[in-house]
Parts: structure tokens; sequence; C-alpha cells
């Protein structure tokens, strides 16, 4: 790593994270044919947390229900306990932290929620030089499972991680079924895709040119899925079994998410914090799928942990 990796570095990933967001939101609306609502926005003066960002919401879309897509740009006076844990040496230093952050939530059953996340955090403690490390990945949770749309995923997340090593696909496939598993449930998310955190590994510049080839591979390896899937006729058992599902992902973002507990921990901008929430979600008290069902193939075959490729 470079030995002050901020005299450049916030410049540079922030010009990108930018840049980043505004082609993905660009994407999405061609795709939906709505716009989005930006919504810019500072912290006020006297706050914990100082900085500013741009939050671009979908509501009620064609495609998507709620699409939202956050850039933030932050500092404040103490790393939260949540980006800690794994470095308690670093526990009370200030820091900056920015990334883009997305949920989408479609309307047609058929079509998976998608969450991705790029970021950088540099804690810079008093009597030592800044620390800086790189975050995120993407991950696909389907509704009702299709195995082609599962392995194009996977695919695009390894065909991103294949110049930096072969062992990253391998490890950040198994780092994201790690992570996102619901341990009250014993149940998988979904499908999974790609997690790191804390990497800096690489050096500040392989481990940023890491970061945007995984930003980059955002769109490559989810479109082609709504594409195929967003005409697909659907009734009311599968928009019902759809908010069932939702309500696992409000459990996880609540409970387990590390992002979400670091925004709240740390006097963040609640709105753009939860703009990963869906619309509607339902819960209900023990329901079991149909043996036999598209539904029951779901938790079956498709919220397991699998070699997709």
């Amino acid at each position: 790593m470079q030995a002050n990796p901020l005299e450049a570095g916030p410049q540079e990933v922030g010009d990108y994270l930018r840049g980043l967001q505004k082609r993905i939101v660009s994407a999405i609306e061609s795709a939906d044919g709505s716009q989005c609502v930006r919504d810019e926005w500072h912290k006020a003066p006297g706050e914990p947390l100082q900085g500013s960002g741009l939050t671009c919401i979908m509501e009620a879309g064609g495609l998507f229900e709620r699409a939202g897509c956050g850039f933030s740009q932050v500092r404040g006076p103490k790393l939260p306990p949540s980006a800690t844990q794994h470095r308690p040496e670093l526990a009370g230093a200030p820091f900056e932290a920015m990334g883009v952050s997305l949920v989408f939530h479609p309307r047609n059953p058929y079509v998976p929620t998608v969450h991705m996340n790029v970021r950088m955090l540099a804690a810079l403690p008093a009597d030592a030089p800044p620390v800086c490390w790189f975050g995120g990945g993407m991950d696909l949770t389907p509704y009702y499972g299709f195995e082609e749309d599962a392995v194009h995923f996977h695919r695009a997340c390894s065909d991103a991680l294949a110049p930096f090593g072969d062992d990253k696909y391998p490890r950040f496939k198994t780092w994201c079924d790690d992570y996102f598993f619901l341990k009250h449930r014993n149940e998988q998310r979904g499908v999974g895709g790609i997690f790191f955190d804390d990497f800096s590994e690489l050096g500040f510049e392989r481990s940023f040119a890491m970061l945007r080839s995984v930003g980059d591979a955002f769109l490559p390896a989810y479109l082609p899925i709504v594409e195929r899937r967003r005409d697909t006729l659907y009734g009311e058992r599968e928009r019902g079994f759809q908010l069932y599902r939702r309500g696992r992902y409000v459990e996880f973002n609540l409970v387990w998410d590390r992002g979400t507990h670091f925004g709240l921990q740390s006097g963040g901008r609640t709105e753009s914090i939860l703009l990963s929430m869906p619309p509607l979600a339902s819960w209900a008290y023990r329901q079991e799928p149909e043996p036999g069902s598209p539904e029951a193939a779901l938790y079956r075959d498709f919220i397991v942990r699998r070699e997709w490729l």
C-alpha cells in the first residue's frame, strides 16, 4: 500500500463512484421507462457525521417497484463498532468513508431482487499512518429460481475477479454465502454472488482496480436476467410469495447487515441507509410451500449453498 493513500485516493475513488452511480441510474431508468428522484443531501454543521451524497430513488415504476442507488462520502470522529470488530486497534479513530450502494426490488416476482455495494473506508488514527481498505460485492435474491440466471450472475462475478487472482472468486463467493445468511432462520438469503471487506492486500492501486472491476460488472450481471424475466406472467399466488420472501430481506438488513449497522451507528442519513427496504413485504406464521411446487423448489434448489460454476 502507498505510504499515505489518502493524499490522492479519495478524489480518484469518489470520481469513479459518482460516475458508476450515474451509469447505473441511467440504465435502470432506460429499462423501466421512469425517472428516479434525485435527492442531493448535506449533513448539517454540528452533526457528528459530516459529508454529502446523492440518493437516487425510483418508486412505483413499471418494472421496479422500488429501486434505490445511493452515493455518500462522509467523515466522522470515531469509527463505529461495526467497522472495528475485525480491527480493534482502530477503535476510536476518526474515519472517512465513501461508496455506492443499491438495492432493486422489481415488481414482477420472476425478476430477482439484487444488491450491490462498492466502498472505501479510511481510518485516520492520531498516532499512526492512515489505514485504507475496500469492500463490496453483489448478490442475487430470486423468488422463483432459474439455473441459467444464477449461473450467469456468478459467471459475471467470476470474470470480474479473474484478473486479480484465481483465489478471489472462490474466496469471495464463500464469503458471500457466509455473510448473507439468516442465522435465526438457518437459511441463505438468495443464490449469493461475491462479498469482500477490509480488503487492501493487493496494495491501494490494484485493490481499487478490483473494486472498479466489480462495480463495472454489475449491469452486465443483472440486466440480462431482468430482460429475460420481466414479461413473465404471474398472479396473486406468485405475488403473495414474493411479498413473503421480501420479509426475509427486511429481517436480514435490519438484524445482520453490517452496512446498515455502520450507517445507523455512525449517525448517517436514515432515509438513505434504509433505501434497501422493499415498499411492501409480508409475514406469515410457519408458512410452508406446497411439496413439488415452484415455491418449494426455491428452498430446495436455490437458497442453499451451491457451486454455480
